[in-house]
């Protein structure tokens, strides 16, 4: 997985000079069986947004890389990841590619994290900063086939389950653009590319992401 994705994004590094980090979180870390515990950004003691930075400072030293904001993109488990980060810590963001994420947490301050983000400073300790948010460039890619819910509803017998976990619709389609509302509703303005005729794979996506953060890095200031 991780190996494809640095693959994918080897052209876009060489020609818009950028260094592409491509993390691999650790199964069965907070107990056997756990694969999904990154996508909340922390389980208990383990805040996987700090390793991740960590690993960006690591880079930022050995690379001299000015400037501390990054572009990022995660699909499915990546795209919980890559929102909720956004949310978390806005200002290392230069722009966020979020791909197809099968659970969505809302810009929501009538619902408690997961679901919303009424709680979100007890949860994390931090504030959610509308203005930096705003400053960030979003963008939101999906099959336009991605339309599976096996994988996805939440039952009252889950882990994640509580009250309003179906508040963004029941397919994946109809999450990323109730998360799309959600921004936009506090003035955060999000790309939407939906690419036809695709389901659950980014393989035709990743074009997308690389275009969108093409464009990107030349409008930001050398």
């Amino acid at each position: 997985g991780m190996l494809a994705y640095r693959d994918a994004f080897a052209d876009f590094a060489e020609q818009n000079g950028v260094i592409v980090l491509a993390p691999l979180f650790p199964a069965n870390v907070c107990f056997p069986g756990d694969l999904s515990s990154y996508k909340m950004l922390r389980q208990g003691d383990l805040h996987y947004d700090a390793v991740l930075l960590d690993m960006v400072e690591e880079m930022r030293e050995r690379y001299r890389i000015s400037g501390d904001r990054v572009l990022m993109y995660g699909f499915s488990g990546g795209g919980h990841f890559t929102h909720r980060f956004l949310f978390l810590h806005p200002e290392r963001l230069l722009a966020a590619s979020i791909g197809a994420p099968g659970v969505v947490t809302l810009l929501d301050f009538d619902h408690d994290f997961w679901v919303g983000v009424r709680d979100f400073e007890k949860v994390f300790g931090k504030a959610i900063d509308l203005d930096a948010m705003r400053k960030v460039a979003v963008q939101m890619v999906i099959g336009g086939d991605d339309l599976q819910t096996w994988e996805i509803t939440i039952k009252p017998e889950d882990d994640w389950w509580m009250p309003g976990a179906d508040l963004a619709g029941a397919t994946r389609n109809d999450r990323i653009r109730s998360l799309k509302g959600s921004l936009e509703r506090h003035g955060v303005e999000v790309q939407l590319d939906v690419v036809p005729g695709i389901a659950h794979n980014d393989g035709a996506l990743i074009a997308k992401v690389k275009e969108f953060f093409a464009r990107i890095l030349n409008a930001a200031p050398a």
